[in-house]
């Protein structure tokens, strides 16, 4: 039996002492997961005795120990130089015989089971990384693509040295972990030809949000790096578990990344014929920026990895323990490995019921956007940092912004109030030392090192859903805390109006029922932005528009493709924030002045004196006008319900004058696919024009359930132009007709035992209308994300008082 060396089969999780995290992580997942059909690539650990002994047998402890001892870890200068020191020492010591026999005899067993061309992977793995309490993220370094005897020896030296880098040295300050008592494992393993192929890292939850229902991968072209340390904006995906694990494989969400490089492998050698440079950054073709970087089929194999590793870890540690795993997908052999897997840092660790929410109360006029790092809120001055030179020109509380950061930066970086950088996507480095800090970031705000000035006043919110936002001066905000485990649940169902796919996940732990207003309009509007008769007959817009929606729809199939993908999964995303509880999704409910300002949309609608009451809702969808457009509709809804599995989706059709037109859109419905009764379909309709009302009972046999609309109902009650400032006064939901009009609808609903819920504004913005509705019994209600707490608490005081329970 080898000394110095354990091979991945002889290792597992609980040898961490010997071997590091990455190694006994890898150790743990080639033994017990290859057999599940996860790939790890085969390698062995040369380990934590053998770093020791080198440093014995080099009488490097003492030298250490004079560099070291009393170092002041925050003068800059002083830490440089004593990690230069440090590093210098063990490079220029030799490996001792016994080892270096053990690590080249080794490395000619593991060429048996490749063949003699095969490179490795050479990757520091220390003793007290990938702990739950510290991700040891980016400290110590990885050499790749490594060949020959001499070069591994060099690769092996160059890894224990790294444990003296500046940035290893103060990150091991932090976390309290004594640096003689860290010990340095190396992990010597086949090397995966991602270069050739593509890469990233992915985790068991939503790093935003801590949502535990999803599996989140972000990807580039080349090798990970890029991923890791920010200096892309990757493609990524999620993937619904408990969805996926019923047997559904689609992807949740995707997002295309400009992938602006890409990072492969170089020949730079010395004199000694040693590579003195691995890799090197290459711009990306204009055809891989405009496409993903892996298929569905890649994304659902990832996620079937994601799965099974946590699984393991988790039935292993006896509770549920989200990972952080790295992948790589070889360009030769066309396979997905798992590279790494290590518990997440940040999500997992939070304790307890307590939700904040950071609510801005006002906004300003926005410098610069990007992807929003957790879900605070943070401000100060900008300071901007052009490189590791500069960094001692930052002081505490101030907004940090840079181009990019990486480990040497994080002893600054603890002290920002937030961070904003041009490069980078949710799991680059500056995000995940955010995260981990707790500190509000916004990554891939392209050129904010050129329009944020040092200095000046921001506020940055990451409060906002997934996008994050610079906004200029300091604004009020207030943290609203809130302790869940001590919320009633009261008899009435408490629903939530959501559009907004991004910020589905981060209001998925608010004690809700289900969604009782998901608006179709804000993903075609924010996400598609083009008409559907421009995507389906193209031929009838203009060229310059035609270029428009080619542009747009690119990374997909074809322009339909686009659309029923995109639409699906907008609408899915927010299915599965309460999935399995139901989600009630509108079909689309433009107005034509509305639908004439998405791309192409002047093609195709016509001119109205007043589009409020005109060619809008249910008359749309078997007009020939639109039917086409209302079939991509239905496309997208069977897709996100049969294809990706949200069974939870209930359809409603906004604005349905008459019984008859009411009939014909059900019937066109079923046309597309969507047959009502069908895989559980229920269709529900927007009781909103007083005719809906009047004739409940007909409506009734028609739909499953109706929700009341009071925006609507109240403007058609009351004869008032809600969009009108000049009669604005006569607009109130309040009045006493509009209330008895919404009693009769509630009653008629019992009567035909149909659901019965709301999703105007109404019980939102009026206690007192809430209060109406419980008395009335009214199914449910369904309220903007801000008030869903207070009324919770209304409605449980009032139904103890009207004895229901």
């Amino acid at each position: 039996m080898s000394t110095y060396v354990r091979w991945f089969s002889e290792i597992g999780i609980e040898d961490v002492p010997e071997v590091g995290g990455k190694n006994a992580s890898l150790g743990e997942m080639y033994r017990n997961l290859t057999q599940e059909g996860v790939r790890v690539p085969n390698g062995f650990a040369v380990t934590a005795t053998a770093y020791r002994h080198y440093l014995q047998a080099n009488r490097l402890e003492e030298k250490l120990h004079g560099y070291l001892d009393g170092l002041d870890y925050d003068n800059v200068e002083a830490l440089q130089k004593a990690g230069e020191a440090c590093r210098k020492a063990i490079i220029e010591s030799e490996i001792p015989d016994d080892l270096k026999e053990e690590i080249v005899a080794n490395y000619a067993k593991l060429k048996e089971e490749y063949g003699e061309n095969l490179s490795l992977a050479v990757r520091s793995s220390a003793t007290a990384e990938d702990s739950p309490e510290a991700s040891f993220a980016g400290q110590n370094d990885t050499y790749l693509n490594i060949q020959g005897d001499e070069a591994l020896l060099d690769a092996y030296k160059r890894c224990l040295a790294s444990n003296f880098t500046d940035r290893s040295l103060h990150y091991k300050h932090d976390n309290h972990f004594d640096w003689a008592k860290v010990y340095l494992s190396v992990v010597v393993m086949k090397m995966v030809r991602s270069d050739k192929g593509a890469s990233g890292v992915m985790f068991s939850l939503d790093t935003e949000t801590g949502f535990k229902d999803v599996v989140f991968i972000n990807a580039a072209w080349g090798l990970g790096e890029n991923v890791v340390q920010g200096t892309i904006d990757p493609d990524s995906f999620y993937v619904h578990k408990p969805t996926y694990e019923k047997g559904f494989r689609a992807v949740l969400k995707r997002r295309l990344g400009s992938k602006e490089l890409k990072m492969v492998f170089t020949d730079t050698l010395n004199t000694d014929n040693i590579a003195v440079e691995y890799t090197k950054n290459i711009e990306t073709t204009p055809e891989e920026r405009s496409r993903f970087c892996i298929s569905d089929d890649d994304v659902m194999v990832l996620a079937d990895y994601a799965i099974k590793v946590e699984r393991h870890y988790s039935e292993k540690a006896g509770y549920h323990k989200p990972m952080d795993m790295e992948w790589a997908k070889d360009g030769e052999d066309g396979h997905l490995y798992m590279v790494q897997a290590r518990p997440e840092t940040v999500e997992s660790q939070k304790k307890g019921d307590i939700l904040e929410i950071y609510h801005l109360k006002e906004r300003g006029r926005v410098l610069v956007t990007g992807r929003a790092v957790g879900t605070k809120i943070g401000q100060g001055k900008v300071r901007y940092i052009p490189d590791v030179k500069h960094l001692d020109q930052f002081q505490p509380g101030e907004v940090l912004v840079a181009d990019t950061t990486t480990p040497d930066w994080e002893p600054v970086m603890k002290t920002a109030a937030a961070i904003v950088t041009n490069k980078g996507g949710r799991t680059c480095h500056a995000a995940i030392v955010s995260r981990e800090l707790g500190i509000p970031a916004v990554v891939g705000a392209e050129g904010a090192t050129k329009i944020l000035e040092t200095g000046q006043d921001v506020t940055v919110s990451c409060a906002e859903g997934e996008s994050g936002f610079v906004y200029e001066g300091i604004l009020p905000f207030e943290i609203e805390k809130v302790d869940l485990s001590g919320l009633p649940k009261p008899k009435t169902e408490i629903m939530m109006n959501l559009g907004n796919p991004d910020q589905a996940f981060s209001l998925a732990s608010l004690p809700v029922d289900g969604i009782g207003l998901a608006r179709m309009e804000f993903i075609i509007n924010e996400y598609i932005k083009a008409h559907p008769m421009a995507l389906r007959h193209p031929e009838k817009v203009d060229d310059a528009t035609r270029e428009q929606l080619e542009t747009l729809s690119r990374a997909y199939d074809d322009m339909v493709d686009f659309f029923v993908k995109t639409l699906s999964e907008g609408v899915a995303t927010i299915a599965a924030a309460v999935y399995p509880n139901p989600c009630v999704v509108r079909m689309s409910d433009f107005k034509t002045n509305e639908y004439a300002t998405l791309t192409g949309g002047k093609f195709f609608e016509p001119e109205e004196d007043n589009p409020m009451i005109g060619f809008r809702g249910a008359a749309r969808y078997s007009h020939p006008a639109y039917e086409e457009g209302f079939a991509l509709e239905c496309a997208a809804m069977k897709r996100a319900r049969e294809v990706i599995g949200m069974e939870n989706i209930i359809l409603m059709i906004p604005f349905c004058r008459r019984v008859e037109e009411g009939k014909k859109v059900v019937e066109t419905m079923a046309k597309y696919g969507l047959k009502k009764g069908e895989k559980g379909l229920k269709i529900y309709v927007m009781c909103e024009i007083p005719n809906n009302v009047i004739q409940i009972d007909a409506f009734s046999e028609i739909f499953d359930g109706f929700s009341i609309g009071s925006n609507d109902l109240t403007q058609l009650t009351l004869g008032v132009d809600r969009d009108s400032e000049i009669v604005a006064f006569d607009y109130d939901e309040r009045d006493p007709g509009v209330l008895k009009m919404i009693e009769l609808a509630v009653e008629g609903c019992q009567r035909n035992h149909r659901h019965s819920g709301i999703c105007g504004q109404a019980p939102s913005d009026y206690p007192e209308v809430a209060e109406f509705l419980v008395k009335l019994g009214i199914d449910s209600m369904s309220l903007n994300p801000d008030s869903v707490l207070r009324t919770i608490r209304d409605v449980v005081k009032l139904e103890e008082k009207l004895g229901r329970k």
